[in-house]
């Protein structure tokens, strides 16, 4: 495929061109780039979806700057450097365990009746991302330590904290659309 085809088929949003690309052609880029940015073990797929998300970002703005003045693949490289960085840069400031603790006395301040507990599940139902949930019972439902979670899914407390947050929006977001859809 040209570089033109690739940039072409990512904005259109093709399946086939999309899954080549990111997880078979810029497979060992990304791992280079990763172990370049990190010193510790980060989930490629995590990784691969959250720069894909970035370059769809306002209708695939930066895919369609790309000016064609050197090979997609060099265009990437420096891209993707650049935005693993501030990717890093975000986990590292994330990673304090005072937020976890304020959120479990949170959750162990409110009422824990079992129609709350099944409001809950019906929430934890509606997150696309099972792995959000796993960490969101594990670390503050279940208490569980953040370093043997770490250890048991394979990677840093630090990548653990950034998933917490992440995991954290999304409830949030989805509490926030059934709100809304009660409300109606």
């Amino acid at each position: 495929m040209t570089d033109q085809e690739i940039i072409e088929g990512l904005i259109a949003r093709d399946n086939h061109v999309t899954e080549n690309f990111f997880f078979v052609k810029c497979r060992p880029l990304f791992h280079s780039v990763m172990k370049i940015v990190f010193n510790y073990e980060v989930d490629y797929k995590e990784m691969a979806d959250e720069l894909y998300l970035y370059l769809m970002e306002d209708d695939a703005v930066r895919l369609r700057n790309f000016g064609y003045r050197c090979s997609v693949y060099q265009w990437l490289k420096i891209l993707s450097i650049r935005f693993f960085i501030k990717k890093r840069n975000r986990m590292i400031e994330n990673n304090s365990h005072s937020s976890l603790y304020d959120m479990k006395e949170q959750i162990s301040s409110q009422d824990s009746s079992p129609a709350s507990n099944l409001d809950l599940e019906r929430l934890f139902q509606a997150m696309p991302t099972k792995r959000y949930v796993q960490v969101i019972r594990r670390l503050i439902l279940e208490d569980c330590d953040p370093e043997e979670l770490a250890l048991e899914m394979n990677i840093t407390t630090a990548n653990l904290y950034n998933i917490k947050r992440r995991a954290m929006a999304q409830l949030t977001r989805i509490a926030l659309n059934d709100i809304k859809a009660y409300g109606k």
